[in-house]
């Protein structure tokens, strides 16, 4: 044993001499050892903060697991007869729609889930005297608060991207279903279409069936200084939809007018291929559309439409925005939760958590509502998403500066 000691020790002395002449020689890795360590997740998280996290989070996760299981039972129970009526099969009622069920409402309920997660988990911990004790030892209540925000960094990042990637794909799904067995009928036709296609471009259809991807009475005027230059008329338009790539039509039974000055050239044809900046999804208009795009597709959409000169696009940069700003309200409403229910009083969990719930849903028929100003009253985009956020913000900085000390 004394020999393998003597061995091990004369090793770790070889590994310290190499590391100090490394060291000597690169200085550089010094400061990037000092780096990593300032770095270092266990700086600035100790057990404490590892204990409240895993708390949190379990919390968090059981209260979705909780109400969005009674969510399917009274959603299977309103549905049941409409199901057995269409002949949906089990396989699509189960992944087709409660598959994509789950992250869109507990997406959508997610400030519910945070505000009980927090209230629920700190009233415990000050029903207990926990938070006495942790404060009595000297951690203040921004102190308390590090892994809280640590845990809302987590459940952010997971609502974005959730938001932006995973759940339009399944509100597709799950919209194609309802079409097919709820008797939710999509939109699946429009009359008379107006659509900017390029800068002094506007195309007309009268009649449009997304079903079969055709339009009747088509018309495309361009223009220059006001004046029209161009008008083509077309019995029907049909989308090319085997194309290698986009906007490719055919129109059917044509002629285009061209004017110079006093001259009128015409020029007509049975059929005729040509390129329009316009796909079918952006004639037919079904409700909720906007949130079957992901945010890049949001993007792509609002600016090329915004290049075309329409204006059209309110609902789907509301859209963007309120991604974005949902994410933020996990932070907003653990501040709240965490200032409300820190203090020990008389009433306890219940009253925190009836408080909670007010909140939480105040804040979601928020969000509705300043989407519906940004709509109809002309409210910037931008500001009608963020509204919800600034409001609980300014709660939420009451809160904390009324919170124990």
């Amino acid at each position: 044993m004394s020999k393998v000691k003597e061995i091990v020790d004369k090793v770790k002395k070889l590994i310290n001499h190499f590391g100090q002449r490394v060291l000597t020689r690169f200085p550089v890795l010094k400061k990037v050892g000092h780096l990593l360590q300032m770095l270092s997740p266990s700086r600035y998280i100790g057990i404490l903060d590892w204990y409240i996290i895993k708390k949190f989070i379990d919390t968090y996760i059981y209260a979705i697991l909780l109400i969005i299981s009674i969510a399917i039972v009274f959603d299977f129970n309103e549905n049941l007869s409409k199901f057995t009526q269409y002949h949906a099969p089990w396989r699509a009622i189960i992944f087709d729609y409660y598959a994509n069920f789950v992250p869109y409402y507990s997406n959508l309920f997610s400030p519910l889930f945070v505000f009980i997660a927090v209230i629920f988990f700190t009233s415990k911990l000050a029903g207990n005297s926990e938070i006495i004790s942790m404060m009595a030892a000297g951690v203040s209540i921004r102190r308390l608060m590090r892994p809280y925000m640590i845990s809302c960094v987590l459940i952010a990042g997971l609502t974005f991207y959730l938001n932006s990637f995973v759940i339009p794909h399944g509100t597709v799904i799950r919209q194609n279903f309802e079409s097919l067995y709820r008797n939710s009928k999509k939109n699946t036709s429009a009359e008379n279409v107006q659509l900017f296609v390029a800068k002094n471009t506007t195309a007309y259809i009268q009649h449009y069936d997304d079903q079969y991807k055709r339009g009747y009475g088509f018309s495309l005027v361009k223009t220059k200084n006001k004046k029209i230059v161009s008008h083509m008329t077309a019995m029907e338009i049909q989308y090319d939809t085997v194309a290698d790539t986009k906007y490719h039509w055919k129109v059917s039974n044509w002629k285009i007018r061209t004017l110079k000055g006093l001259k009128e050239h015409i020029q007509s044809g049975a059929s005729k291929d040509t390129v329009l900046l316009m796909e079918p999804t952006d004639l037919v208009y079904s409700k909720g559309q906007q949130e079957t795009f992901t945010s890049p597709e949001l993007l792509n959409y609002i600016s090329k439409q915004t290049s075309r000169g329409s204006g059209n696009v309110v609902q789907y940069e509301v859209e963007f925005h309120k991604r974005i700003a949902m994410s933020f309200s996990s932070f907003i409403l653990t501040i709240i939760g965490l200032s409300l229910s820190s203090r020990k009083r008389k009433g306890g969990m219940g009253l925190y958590l009836g408080i909670g719930l007010a909140l939480s849903f105040g804040y979601i028929m928020l969000q509705t509502v300043s989407a519906t100003f940004a709509i109809k009253d002309d409210t910037p985009p931008i500001l009608a998403a963020w509204i919800p956020n600034i409001i609980f913000a300014i709660i939420a900085y009451f809160c904390y500066r009324h919170a124990p000390s």
